[in-house]
């Protein structure tokens, strides 16, 4: 309760320095009705669904695993990405960000994962200690991220806006790719040769086409469910076309039920690093995330507040992972796509989180349904994600764009973009790095984050000398301020 006045109190001392957009239909603390938030929940789930069973799909088709521990590994990557985001959502005394930050399972951990199990086989560890080491480390990681969630008052001055909003655009810019990949018909189609066919193109246009319309009508209803009526339409075309094939789940099963440390407990210091660094750079994502999602739901992106959700952001993000981890699945992270799904909805009411949290638990429990919506086309979802990450990219742009942009933020604006996307477009430029760094800068998020932290401390740092020059500049003529400006 005294969060709560809290939170009041710092919102309604920015209320003077912002006032809301026409855009944003219901704030964090609004309660749509249960229709409407039922639809925009669903969006949020639609959004995410592939996402939170991809990484899961991707690790046991890698490792070999049997079809019955996929399939567990599956069930509860949903519940999981449920609870979590229900942890995040409601915001559990100092836990959460009280924002609707959506949770799923994390692609940084895709790579390590699967190295270090590849690893573990080699050396001719049976399945069974082998998902035991790896939930057991990764356990252990996340407590790395506890722990720097408990940091970060230390990392105010790394922390600014600037940093943040480099690094929301970095994530938008970056998941671009998975989104064009996805429209024409995903890599399963660059392996079968039909990759950007007429039909695949045509029905990623329809779903496009569709949410633009929907968002263009001055109908709530329709902007609010724009991409469930656009998915819906874009499933029951490729149904007509032949594209969609139903894929059976690996063995009939009504429910899917937690079990604790499925695989026992082992841990690999060897396999620990890694996967530390990884958290370490999960971190800096959910705060590029949650400042992305303050954004767009207009709340503070600095001061108390804004520090305050960003602290039990990290600390929710670092709690679930471990608790995931102990379940037999793997982290999870702030998923970047569901801040687009606020963006054309309208809607960033914490009651729609709470909705879409309890569709993924339900959905967990129930493996066939959560098989059943698995088909959904490629294209159909390339139509509706590639407007999702592109409002990610337009929410970090419009976080800089409220900054100063001197030449000093725009030499790390132009540095840190130009590492970012450079490394996430070719990426063999690190073939030759020690495999710890490569790890880690392989992220394009990762090496431009770390750029515009490092180069936000070494350039005109914080000191006596550098506020004497803020106010030499402040008290120089107009046309002489302007000029240094441009």
């Amino acid at each position: 309760m005294e969060s709560e006045m809290a939170e009041q109190q710092v919102r309604a001392e920015h209320s003077v320095k912002s006032v809301p957009p026409q855009d944003l239909v219901y704030g964090i603390n609004d309660k749509p009705p249960i229709l409407q938030a039922i639809f925009a929940a669903l969006q949020h789930m639609l959004a995410m669904f592939v996402g939170i069973i991809t990484p899961p799909l991707i690790i046991g088709s890698a490792l070999k695993l049997p079809a019955a521990d996929i399939q567990y590994i599956v069930s509860l990557s949903l519940i999981m990405s449920g609870v979590g985001t229900l942890i995040q959502t409601k915001r559990l005394g100092r836990v959460g960000c009280g924002l609707l930050a959506v949770q799923g399972t994390s692609f940084n951990f895709v790579s390590p994962i699967i190295v270090a199990g590849l690893a573990l086989q080699h050396a001719g560890v049976d399945t069974q200690t082998m998902l035991g080491t790896l939930f057991g480390t990764l356990f252990i990681s996340a407590l790395v991220m506890v722990l720097v969630s408990r940091c970060l008052h230390w990392l105010r001055r790394v922390i600014t806006p600037l940093v943040t909003g480099i690094i929301v655009l970095l994530i938008g810019l970056t998941l671009i790719k998975e989104g064009v990949v996805s429209m024409g018909g995903g890599y399963g189609a660059m392996q079968d040769g039909s990759f950007g066919s007429l039909t695949n193109l045509g029905l990623s246009a329809l779903v496009f086409l569709i949410i633009v319309i929907c968002n263009l009508v001055n109908c709530s209803f329709l902007r609010l469910s724009a991409i469930v009526i656009a998915m819906v339409i874009g499933y029951l075309s490729a149904w007509w076309l032949g594209v969609v094939h139903y894929q059976a789940p690996a063995h009939e099963s009504l429910f899917t039920l937690p079990a604790f440390l499925p695989y026992g407990f082992h841990f690999s210091f060897a396999l620990f690093i890694p996967l530390a660094i990884i958290a370490i750079v999960t971190c800096f994502e959910a705060i590029g995330d949650i400042t992305a999602t303050s954004d767009i739901s207009r709340e503070p992106v600095d001061g108390p507040l804004y520090m305050r959700r960003i602290g039990g952001g990290v600390l929710a993000s670092g709690l679930n992972s471990a608790l995931a981890a102990l379940t037999g699945t793997f982290p999870l992270s702030n998923f970047a796509q569901n801040n687009g799904v606020i963006q054309l909805t309208g809607v960033a009411s914490r009651r729609v989180g709470i909705i879409a949290a309890l569709m993924l638990i339900l959905l967990g429990f129930l493996p066939s349904v959560a098989f059943l919506i698995q088909n959904i086309p490629q294209p159909v979802l390339g139509g509706a994600t590639i407007i999702m990450f592109g409002t990610i990219a337009a929410a970090g742009i419009r976080i800089i764009a409220k900054q100063e942009l001197d030449r000093r933020a725009l030499l790390i604006l132009t540095v840190s973009l130009g590492l970012g996307l450079g490394v996430s477009q070719v990426p063999n430029l690190l073939v030759h790095l020690p495999p710890l760094i490569r790890s880690v800068l392989s992220f394009g998020v990762a090496t431009g984050g770390i750029a515009a932290m490092l180069l936000n401390l070494i350039l005109f740092p914080g000191s006596k000398s550098a506020v004497k020059r803020k106010q030499a500049v402040i008290t120089l003529p107009k046309w002489r301020h302007h000029d240094d400006h441009v």
